[in-house]
């Protein structure tokens, strides 16, 4: 009876420890996610290397040992989303973590300024990182005989989704080009549904906001024959000089496959997450962003990657530095 006793309180014991461990391990794990955008176009990609990147499950190797480098026992995700006007509103309620957004949308949302004039401030707002350049891509097909912003008038035109930063600036092209919403046939229609409905003729032309070269339109490029839409000109200055967060640029030839390079617009993609956000935990997700060994997965993990970097992580930010992160940058020598 006496063995009995002391095997059933080996394995009691047993489960307990085990109870125990399991409890620890539960206890220690965080989830963090990361707001990007629809799953054919840059945000998208870009959050699944910088999820991966800062991420360290519990049990991966040691950093040292070929191992994860990201934050102990985290586990982020990049959650696909309407882009950076869902993002920053999801990040303000609550429903996640962090997320991207354009740097003009990022600002009127942190000031109620802008197209978000008359809207409450989203004052808990505040940067991680400024990440790569976004360009306005304006797409239609090479025979279509648009050849300018303002010969989209009358025409079928996808904007994207409401609350997402591209129709945001849609609008705000067409106005500094002496048009309106009202002015086209407007749909709301995003990556590769707005590819297939030029492909079959359901719209004449549409808006895309990001980074290049972007997955949808590689894809569209190689099917079809297409043209960017130059946005340039008097619109382009105009919109430059009335809202600083633009600036004129271009997207080279041979970027999409027949496609000259175009002159454009660009705007900065930007990391957000909200005041509310455990200083500790932001320090080592910037820090974390920033090793060595994320920037090999940031190389090869998309063909933006290379252009994020810790030197232009300060770039065009015009909503405050969380606390965490901002240590992370004064410890690094990036604020001064």
């Amino acid at each position: 009876m006496q063995f009995i006793r002391s095997a059933r309180n080996l394995v009691v014991g047993a489960v307990l420890v085990t109870g125990l461990a399991a409890s620890a391990t539960a206890q220690d794990l965080k989830f963090f996610t990361i707001g990007t955008g629809g799953t054919a176009y840059t945000y998208y990609p870009v959050g699944g290397v910088i999820a991966n990147a800062i991420s360290k499950p519990p049990g991966s190797r040691p950093c040292e040992e070929g191992g994860s480098c990201g934050v102990e026992g985290l586990i982020a995700s990049a959650v696909s989303s309407r882009g950076s006007v869902d993002n920053i509103n999801a990040i303000v309620s609550g429903l996640r973590n962090s997320g991207f957004a354009q740097s003009d949308v990022a600002y009127w949302a942190y000031t109620g300024t802008g197209t978000m004039d008359g809207q409450p401030p989203a004052e808990n707002l505040r940067t991680i990182a400024a990440l790569f350049e976004e360009h306005i891509h304006l797409v239609a097909l090479a025979d279509s005989g648009i050849d300018s912003v303002k010969d989209l008038a009358g025409k079928r035109v996808s904007l994207d989704e409401p609350g997402s930063g591209t129709y945001v600036d849609a609008g705000l092209i067409l106005e500094a080009n002496g048009l309106s919403v009202d002015d086209v046939t407007a749909e709301a229609l995003k990556g590769n549904a707005a590819s297939e409905a030029l492909r079959n003729g359901k719209i004449d032309a549409f808006f895309v906001v990001a980074g290049y070269p972007t997955g949808s339109l590689v894809e569209l490029a190689s099917a079809e024959d297409i043209k960017l839409v130059p946005i340039s000109g008097e619109g382009a200055d105009q919109l430059t000089s009335e809202f600083g967060f633009f600036a004129q640029s271009s997207i080279p030839e041979g970027t999409y496959e027949g496609v000259p390079a175009t002159e454009t617009v660009a705007v900065g993609a930007q990391w957000f997450t909200s005041a509310e956000e455990d200083p500790e935990l932001i320090y080592e997700i910037t820090k974390a962003l920033w090793n060595d060994n994320s920037r090999k997965l940031l190389d090869v993990g998309h063909a933006k990657g290379k252009t994020i970097t810790a030197e232009t992580a300060l770039s065009g930010i015009g909503v405050p530095l969380h606390d965490g992160a901002k240590r992370f940058y004064e410890e690094a020598g990036l604020i001064k």
